[in-house]
């Protein structure tokens, strides 16, 4: 065997001549310093044990044997060096980062978490969430999680263990409440759970008489540790507690005693006060955290709200003897706030109050040209007269818009506006600032399209051009009208402006007025309503006016409360002034009573467009929106009709009903329950006691016959644990209230029912407590 030079530095010249004899019959592989035997330094090893060399090859001899040695040293030292600075086997090494690395007992798929934790998830003071994760380990022993809640100054708040809800899967959750708006965060600790492995194989062994008493000890050994707060690599944890210490104590003792039976004393290990103590202060060995993930919470509002939609021109407009129009003002508008109010809304919400401009305005039922009086449309936004920053000379001044905020608030009202960035071609953004708006290749300014829709009368902006110039001025349009008390804004197609200037004014205004709200007017793709949403709009638009039949419903239910709610918070809306759906126009005043059943009922956050009371649900032949839209005239109601004043009491109760149950003011609470026809859907909200703000358990269930036309007869059937009814067996029964009439039924798992839609289109229970 060829020798060595790195390992053997001091070998003799005579040894390195034996080593090379062999080695001249082949030739050698580098070796760790680099060297290559030769034949050729093989015979002049030889010649050097036989004594006959020459001055000149002794030289080169020790030369070589210098360089050999050297390398040697050298490659020793860089051994030594490299152990000395490797890290131990119990400190991590940086081959990843620090944030990618799994706590001993691994964290995955942790929900809630937006672009894996770059974007705060969603939550409301008061709301409960449910923290999820898939948590597993090595082997076959008991682990524990829990869910760890901070406030915006990190300081813990609350922390629940984790339970398996999806067994086979290693799916765990658990519920967290943040309790005031700010920017909170969330962990999930894990740890090796010692007691439970012992509980789960003392119960196996001791039965079958294997090492009795050695499990018997181990288990005696586990309780002295939990009275002394020792976990593996954990701090003392326990609290002082002298009588949790002496049962603990008394426990060990007895576990010991060996004169007892051992079923007495395995029992003692396993007795509910035992368990109870190791539930509530587990002996947590390797301790360790997942990462800690932004939760952003916000006021309830943001959640839980009813809004009216008005025009607030039409409101005291009217037509004089020679036929011309007079708009209502800010002032008349106002005098309608006390009958909103006593419906039971909470947000009144207007379109724009800006000037309107003339050059291209659109005429009745969005005609090309408008006829002489024609008001045009409110989001035409532009005139001489001003721009977004401006009101309206016809709906009155700045005092004026102040009087109606003032007004609303006193009657319990929010005034939220509309925000609509586009201008008409006469807004003064036009003339100062060019470079906000699109060009053709002529030069011209291009209008806003979606075909086959054209919209003459309006400016697309471009922010492509002088981003920053258009964004400090949309900043500060928001913050005039926030100086003016507006606490909401409806944004008008946020979906046609980028994505990433929502994100960064969102921020600002958050970080400046936290208690304003953003709703995202937005009927579009999925991807782009769902990122609105994540980066920062509190509130959004949803497809609840296109789902009408059963399946769609009941999977739309699920998705909006489950899937979505994470970062999505839905606002049902039956109609809107561009939305009138087919169901509403052949269902008449079934469908109209139906809808806003499902709305006010389906979604913690709904509103309604003023005329809802009417039942205006007459097509503009070929568009799916109502003839004669309220976007282009003057339309004045009276609600002083039979039919309004029915529809009126409808939504006043529904109001009412939601305002006394905190069940219909949470979004992920939702139930499914089957029902045997086709055109019934029933669904139930349930909130526990503990997350309840009236401190008892609430539980609302809702049937509502989708068909407006038709009688519907059926059962349904109700899992009692959904609603978590309590004492109650399948073929008990329990009482419930319809709170649209005040009736009581006895109900239990299986229920008949009969809902006529010109008498009853709907049940809306509330579970009475006994």
């Amino acid at each position: 065997m060829a020798s060595d030079t790195s390992s053997s530095p001091t070998k003799t010249t005579a040894a390195k001549a034996k080593s090379s004899k062999a080695a001249s019959t082949k030739t050698v592989k580098p070796n760790s310093t680099g060297v290559k035997r030769s034949v050729r330094q093989a015979k002049t090893a030889k010649a050097a044990s036989t004594k006959k060399t020459t001055t000149t090859s002794t030289v080169k001899k020790t030369t070589g044997e210098k360089k050999a040695a050297s390398n040697a040293t050298t490659t020793t030292r860089k051994r030594a060096s490299r152990a000395k600075s490797a890290p131990s086997s119990l400190e991590p090494r940086n081959l990843f980062p620090a944030s990618a690395r799994l706590a001993r007992i691994p964290v995955t798929e942790v929900e809630p978490v937006i672009e894996d934790g770059l974007w705060p998830a969603k939550a409301v003071e008061g709301e409960s969430f449910p923290v999820r994760a898939t948590v597993f380990r090595e082997g076959h022993d008991a682990l524990g999680a829990e869910a760890v809640l901070f406030n915006p100054e990190g300081t813990e708040t609350m922390r629940v263990r984790m339970y398996d809800v999806a067994p086979g899967l290693d799916r765990l959750e658990a519920w967290l409440k943040p309790t005031t708006p700010g920017d909170w965060s969330f962990r999930i600790d894990t740890w090796s759970d010692p007691y439970q492995t012992w509980s789960k194989e003392a119960s196996i062994k001791i039965q079958a008489g294997i090492d009795v008493e050695l499990e018997f000890e181990q288990g005696a050994l586990l309780l002295e540790r939990a009275a002394r707060g020792q976990a593996l690599n954990n701090p003392a944890q326990l609290p002082p507690d002298s009588e949790r210490v002496t049962r603990l104590h008394e426990a060990a003792k007895a576990m010991r005693d060996k004169t007892r039976p051992i079923q007495e004393r395995l029992s003692v290990g396993l007795h509910s006060s035992i368990r109870g103590i190791f539930r509530t202060h587990p002996l947590r060995d390797l301790l360790e955290s997942s990462r800690t993930y932004p939760l952003r919470v916000d006021r309830e509002r943001a959640l839980y709200g009813s809004w009216y939609e008005i025009f607030p021109r039409s409101i005291g407009a009217y037509q004089d003897q020679e036929g011309q129009w007079h708009s209502g003002t800010l002032r008349t508008a106002t005098s309608d706030l006390p009958r909103i109010a006593s419906l039971g809304f909470d947000v009144v919400y207007l379109t724009p109050v800006h000037p309107i401009g003339t050059t291209f305005r659109k005429g009745r039922n969005n005609a090309l040209e408008a006829a002489p009086g024609d008001p045009g449309s409110p989001y035409g936004i532009g005139s001489p007269q001003g721009g977004h920053d401006a009101i309206h000379p016809e709906l009155g001044t700045f005092d004026d818009f102040d009087y109606f905020v003032k007004k609303a608030k006193g009657l319990g009202l929010e005034v939220a506006l509309d925000l609509a960035l586009q201008c008409s071609p006469d807004h003064p953004w036009v003339k100062e600032h060019p470079q906000w708006f699109k060009h053709r290749p002529d030069g011209t300014i291009a209008y806003a399209e979606n075909p086959p829709k054209k919209y003459q009368d309006i400016y697309p902006l471009s922010f492509d051009t002088d981003y920053r110039g258009l964004y400090n001025a949309v900043r500060d349009v928001i913050e005039k009208w926030i100086a003016h008390g507006v606490t909401i804004f409806r944004v008008d197609n946020p979906h046609t402006k980028p994505v990433q200037f929502w994100q960064e004014i969102l921020a600002e205004f958050r970080e400046k007025h936290p208690e304003v709200l953003f709703l995202a007017e937005a009927f579009t793709r999925p991807a782009m309503m769902r990122t609105l949403a994540q980066v920062g709009f509190h509130q959004s638009y949803t497809y609840f006016a296109w789902r009408n039949n059963r399946e769609e419903i009941e999977k739309y239910l699920q998705e909006v409360s489950w899937e979505s709610c994470s970062y999505m918070r839905p606002s049902f809306w039956p109609t809107t002034h561009d939305i009138l759906t087919q169901v509403m126009v052949e269902g008449g005043k079934p469908a109209f009573k139906m809808r806003a059943v499902l709305a006010a009922t389906g979604s913690p956050n709904w509103g309604i467009y003023s005329g809802y009371e009417l039942i205006e649900n007459v097509q503009r032949p070929g568009f799916e929106e109502q003839i004669n839209n309220e976007k282009y005239q003057f339309k004045p109601r009276d609600y002083s009709g039979q039919t309004a004043q029915e529809i009126q009491s409808l939504l006043t109760c529904l109001n009412g009903i939601r305002r006394r149950h905190p069940a219909l003011q949470r979004l992920r609470n939702l139930s499914i329950h089957p029902t045997t026809h086709p055109s019934v859907v029933c669904f139930s909200r349930h909130l526990d006691a503990w997350e309840s703000p009236t401190g008892s358990a609430d539980t609302v269930i809702v049937l509502v016959n989708l068909d407006p036309k038709n009688t519907a007869i059926g059962s349904v059937y109700l899992d009692l644990a959904d609603l978590k009814i309590s004492g109650y067996s399948s073929s008990s029964c329990f009482k419930v209230r319809d709170e649209l009439d005040g009736q009581v039924y006895q109900w239990g798992a299986s229920n008949y029912f009969e809902l006529n839609p010109y008498e009853r289109v709907a049940h809306v229970f509330a579970v009475e407590s006994d």
